[in-house]
């Protein structure tokens, strides 16, 4: 796709320009030192809409400053509830409040919602298919601070609970983008959020985010990248890099996990000759990697090879994002080292 030009909302026009972030590994930002990024994506977005839409209330557990719901807070401070460190209080809240009309955007870290809530988000939300939107943080592998708080496997952990949409956007301003079609979609959904200083990408190839659908951003004939969340940009970085070795990188890019866009990626991934590849910053258990295999194995849909670039199956290292992204294989370099290899 090419590139077109794109006007930004206000607030995203507060960009960084190229001073990195100096904080603790819990909010590292993920923007390299170059890299355009803007200011608290989904708070900014949340608080916009708000603003005509009376019945969205925000709720935290006590992590509203790294949800960036505290941008929510400060501009309706009377529709902003502070549950405290319980998640389980958390979810049940936001049932309650949705069952009274209200539209509740619930906020915590993937892995308190994930593993400590999941029952009352199954049997308090999904069952009854309420109008609950749980926002997450560090999903994935966006923390250095070891497994007590690296989601990695939460979108396993959702993908089997009916009713449940679940998205996983790239960067700034798709999250901006989505927050919006959230609202105006009826029913519960779960959506990975990165937060803080979030890096601008999709704006450039004039990327229009659309709910249950995935988009080719880039078109190439050796090699297709099924990618989702944060590793769509490091599949850019990858296609751009690997085009200095004459091979030719397409991405199709997949922000809903739930439901799968399986007319689009059956269609790509059906192209004869590509090698397949789908990346995503989750484990290679229960993700986006096996949802396309399967689907492409239902379909009789044989692709020339098929691999997945994501997390081991196995408890993760503490330490520093880059060094963490290259030791499992997520960061940009790794990956062009994988492609190199298989292909």
């Amino acid at each position: 796709m090419k590139r077109s030009k794109y006007t930004r909302p206000a607030w995203l026009t507060e960009a960084n320009t190229g001073e990195r972030l100096t904080t603790s590994a819990m909010i590292a930002s993920l923007a390299g030192p170059d890299q355009r990024t803007a200011p608290a994506p989904f708070g900014h977005a949340l608080a916009k809409l708000a603003e005509e839409r009376p019945e969205i209330v925000g709720l935290t557990a006590d992590l509203g400053k790294y949800t960036d719901l505290h941008v929510f807070a400060k501009t309706h401070p009377e529709r902003f509830y502070q549950m405290g460190m319980a998640e389980q209080l958390l979810i049940s809240a936001a049932a309650g409040l949705a069952r009274e009309g209200f539209q509740p955007f619930a906020t915590t870290y993937a892995v308190f919602a994930a593993r400590r809530a999941y029952d009352f988000i199954c049997m308090a939300i999904a069952e009854e298919n309420l109008d609950v939107k749980i926002v997450c943080a560090l999903p994935g592998l966006t923390t250095g601070y070891g497994p007590s708080h690296q989601a990695t496997e939460d979108i396993a952990i959702f993908r089997g609970l009916p009713n449940m949409t679940i998205l996983d956007p790239c960067d700034a301003h798709e999250i901006a983008q989505a927050v919006p079609a959230i609202a105006d979609h009826k029913g519960p959904v779960y959506m990975r959020l990165l937060r803080g200083n979030v890096p601008l990408v999709l704006d450039e190839y004039g990327y229009t985010f659309e709910l249950g659908k995935a988009k080719t951003i880039r078109d190439g004939h050796d090699v297709l990248i099924v990618s989702t969340g944060l590793m769509t940009m490091r599949a850019l970085e990858a296609a751009e890099a690997l085009r200095d070795d004459s091979v030719d990188v397409a991405v199709l890019h997949v922000p809903t996990i739930k439901p799968l866009d399986a007319e689009t990626i059956l269609r790509e991934a059906g192209k004869g000759g590509r090698l397949v590849v789908v990346a995503e910053n989750h484990t290679v258990v229960g993700g986006l990697g096996e949802a396309v295999a399967g689907l492409l194995l239902r379909s009789g849909t044989i692709p020339k090879a098929f691999r997945q670039v994501a997390l081991p199956d196995e408890f993760l290292d503490a330490g520093a994002l880059p060094t963490l992204h290259d030791r499992y294989g997520i960061s940009t370099n790794a990956m062009v080292r994988s492609i190199r290899e298989w292909l």
